[in-house]
């Protein structure tokens, strides 16, 4: 096979499917956990916690390092641990107390996940190539395909397996990261510019730009998270459909739209002002968060959910995308540190918030429901994509302004 800038963008795409895999195995095998080694939901839930906390310290870690020990390093190490980290989770729980083997597992492989999202994005970018937004997008895309392909294999091994072999998935999905060390560790990398590398990294606070892309990212972070982590409870109590086609509705659904969104803004994105087309997502987000909380029929509910899929699927990789071209050549490993470092918080904060206004609301009557609950929770959430409507306009009025 011929090793040029196409085998780099492929390692890329395997890098973002090797993320879908560590940030979205786990959960589902919540169910298994608790009956067969006794993992309480304050247990269950402190593992997505973990791996966020991990990943968001190692992007602050990740914006000096990189320039240390440079992309390839940094890219081999992050799927030298992700694999790891997958293989020990299949292994561990067979020698040690199985919660502890579980948290060690999520701790390898959410350095490995938290290396990938801050070194990956800056590689694409260094790419050559005048469609930047487009290139983000699409390697954004993968991550959707990945949650798509995560999601749907691992419910049919699970039933075909069954719940006593759960131990096998986690060490299969390890070869994608595995094969992606070698892939890595051959494809030719453009270096960090010296542009970037002379920009210290307070140099990026001068600018108003930083403060907007920040507010941006917590709420894509947030916009997007938010819905697909609650996507599946919200489609078992609202249907009342079983856990299996709770997933294939719920997330799947939503990665399926996330990533249509994505592809489609690769492929034609050269065409498209960045900056309108996040406005446009924003809104659109909007509204599907109100479709899904008022909406009387489950069905436009669902419907709601999974078209957001379309509404947040520009949010990161376009703001990625937006900001890196505002500072041109300065750009650099620093900058994709922070903005992930920014998406992070607001991948915590987003769920984290639309679970917590669900419990106090039910707290406040007894004749609240599990799925009514979860609908104040959501549209609490509503608020993130109504700031990104405000932030993505004044990115709009300060471009107009500079022209």
């Amino acid at each position: 096979m011929k090793i040029n800038y196409r085998s780099t963008l492929a390692a890329c795409y395997l890098g973002y499917i090797t993320q879908a895999i560590t940030i979205n195995l786990i959960p589902l095998f919540f169910v298994i956990f608790g009956e067969r080694y006794g993992v309480s939901y304050t247990q269950l839930g402190g593992l997505v916690l973990l791996t966020f906390v991990i990943q968001i310290a190692v992007d602050a870690a990740m914006i000096k390092l990189t320039y240390v020990i440079g992309y390839r390093i940094s890219a081999v190490a992050a799927h030298v641990l992700s694999a790891a980290g997958l293989a020990m989770l299949g292994i561990l729980p067979h020698f040690i107390p199985p919660y502890a083997a579980i948290l060690i597992s999520v701790s390898v492989y959410a350095i490995g996940g938290g290396m990938t999202e801050v070194v990956i994005s800056p590689i694409v970018e260094s790419l050559p190539g005048d469609a930047k937004a487009s290139s983000m997008s699409l390697l954004h895309s993968f991550y959707s395909w990945g949650l798509v392909a995560v999601v749907s294999i691992t419910t049919v091994l699970l039933r075909i397996v069954g719940d006593d072999l759960w131990y096998v998935i986690p060490i299969v999905w390890a070869a994608v990261p595995f094969f992606n060390i070698f892939f890595f560790s051959k494809v030719p990398l453009v270096p960090i510019t010296k542009e970037a590398e002379a920009v210290p990294f307070r140099a990026y606070f001068k600018s108003p730009v930083m403060y907007v892309a920040i507010v941006l990212m917590i709420c894509g972070g947030a916009s997007e998270m938010a819905m697909s982590q609650w996507a599946s409870l919200f489609a078992e109590s609202g249907l009342g459909v079983t856990k299996v086609l709770g997933d294939l509705l719920g997330p799947c659904l939503f990665a399926i739209f996330m990533g249509l969104g994505r592809t489609v803004y690769g492929m034609f994105g050269s065409r498209i002002n960045i900056k309108k087309a996040l406005l446009s997502c924003a809104v659109l987000t909007v509204f599907c968060y109100l479709l899904t909380v008022f909406a009387d029929a489950p069905l436009l509910s669902l419907a709601g959910c999974a078209l957001c899929g379309f509404g947040v699927s520009l949010m990161w990789p376009g703001v990625l995308s937006m900001t890196s071209a505002e500072f041109g050549a300065a750009s650099g490993p620093a900058l994709f540190a922070f903005l992930a470092l920014a998406g992070d918080v607001g991948c915590s904060l987003g769920p984290w918030i639309t679970g917590k206004v669900s419990d106090v609301y039910l707290a406040m009557s007894a004749s609240v429901s599990g799925s009514d609950a979860l609908r104040a929770g959501l549209l609490a959430a509503t608020l993130f994509p109504v700031i990104m409507i405000f932030g993505c306009a004044v990115m709009l009025l300060t471009g107009k302004r500079k022209k």
